[in-house]
């Protein structure tokens, strides 16, 4: 057996075993990263660690320690409150805003992994005081993310149409920029009314229910979450009776700026500026703001720490790392000259595609489609296969599985959701994730390459 398939096959164990033993991925992934690194590949220590992504632990890290003093001094009570005041009470129409937030910005330039990690933790705030479903949330916050990212001045989009520039090949940045979009949005339909969208349209305007919702009733969600039979966030009915009258005032510890939340809120604004405006580091930027936040107001800071995603850092930092050994290894390498060598174009098409989708829900899908155009170059230049259709076709499929908790921005969802439901969230985003690993590969090829070959 080749070194090639001994390494994808512990791949597969530690998925198995991680899943029927109960034992952390990321360690398990870790161990794997060191015994067949030396054993398989003969590498050093040195460079199994090279591999362990620290940009990714900074950004989980820092991002999720802001977070953490934010909700304890209740600023992300104050911006939920007030999103849902903004929207009228229409609770529906939240998780689209988020979509559509995310699109705006990455559309404009932004790195998807900066704006979903400014905007989840907010959604998925909301997404517990106001019975949504964390994962119907994530999805919109990642599918908004990536619908943007293709724009001309998007940094997928500008990836993709410099590779196809500088490889001398045809393309159409506003069908790449339409085609991403539409099947991202696609995805957040099917999202939204498979985790209870038509349930969240029939409530209606909620402003009553709104304003009931104060500080007791966030405790009401917290034991429902916590202690619930069902596991499930609390109900609407019960926070009113718990906050009083359903026509009763907002809570005023809810609705109040004070020195904190207005210092944390300002911190917010400077991770969202430097982030999207001056391509700041997002995680070492919110880490700066939190340590600054945790020397100003050390009162509010305690137990921020404990409430870093530590098990998710572990996770994700593991997986990643056994995954880049892989590339470093030339295991991607070799699967995409493999298929480079088909004879049959189509074919060659459609696993060129499942190599992008797989790979880049473990990994960063920046490097993917940097690296995959150019190992089509050959049979697109035969013009059996549409080079427009295909480029698109992988641009979709690399692109929609960062719902995939292995993937940034899943796991910066992952990351943000409340403690309770963490697992349940990793479980389904994991499930969603494969799902669209072989669903939308398949469906990008049947509509943008087999027509036009």
């Amino acid at each position: 057996m080749s070194n090639e398939l001994i390494s994808l096959a512990v791949l597969a164990v530690v998925f198995l075993v991680a899943t029927v033993r109960g034992v952390n991925m990321g360690a398990l992934a870790l161990v794997a990263s060191f015994i067949v690194g030396l054993s398989v590949f003969g590498v050093t220590v040195d460079d199994v660690l090279g591999g362990f992504p620290a940009d990714l632990f900074v950004i989980l890290v820092g991002v999720t320690y802001l977070f953490a003093l934010a909700k304890n001094n209740g600023t992300v009570d104050w911006i939920v409150h007030g999103s849902v005041r903004a929207v009228g009470g229409r609770v529906a129409l939240v998780p689209w805003a988020m979509f559509g937030v995310c699109a705006v910005v990455t559309a404009i330039g932004a790195v998807s992994p900066a704006a979903v990690a400014i905007v989840a933790p907010v959604a998925m705030g909301f997404a517990l005081r106001y019975e949504i479903h964390p994962v119907m949330m994530g999805m919109m916050v990642v599918q908004g993310a990536t619908a943007g990212s293709f724009s001309p001045i998007g940094i997928f989009g500008s990836i993709t149409n410099g590779v196809v520039e500088s490889n001398d090949l045809p393309g159409n940045q506003l069908f790449l920029f339409l085609s991403a979009f539409l099947a991202s949005t696609l995805i957040a339909v099917i999202t939204y009314v498979a985790f209870g969208g038509r349930a969240l349209i029939a409530r209606g305007k909620e402003s009553s229910t709104v304003a009931a919702m104060g500080a007791d009733a966030e405790q009401v969600a917290r034991r429902a979450t916590h202690g619930g039979s069902a596991g499930t966030p609390y109900s609407a009915t019960e926070a009113r009776r718990t906050a009083g009258a359903g026509d009763a005032e907002p809570d005023a510890d809810v609705t109040r700026l004070d020195a904190q939340r207005i210092v944390t809120l300002g911190g917010l604004v400077v991770l969202m500026v430097g982030a999207l405006g001056f391509d700041l580091d997002v995680g070492f930027t919110a880490l700066t703001i939190a340590v600054a936040l945790t020397l100003v107001f050390p009162q509010s800071a305690k137990g921020a720490v404990e409430k870093i995603s530590w098990g998710t850092v572990l996770l994700i930092g593991g997986i990643v790392t056994y995954v880049t050994l892989l590339e470093s290894q030339g295991v991607v390498d070799a699967l995409g000259d493999g298929v480079a060598g088909i004879g049959a174009p189509l074919v060659a098409a459609l696993l060129i595609c499942f190599i992008g989708s797989v790979v880049s829900a473990f990994a960063s899908t920046t490097g993917i489609i940097g690296a995959l155009i150019p190992l089509a170059v050959p049979f697109l230049l035969t013009d059996e296969v549409s080079a427009i259709g295909l480029i698109a076709a992988l641009a979709i499929s690399s692109s929609v599985v960062d719902c995939s908790p292995f993937s940034t921005n899943g796991a910066l969802v992952v990351a943000n959701a409340d403690a309770a439901q963490r697992d349940m969230v990793f479980k389904r985003l994991m499930q969603w994730g494969m799902s669209i690993v072989v669903i939308a590969p398949l469906v990008a090829w049947a509509v943008l390459v087999v027509p036009t070959a």
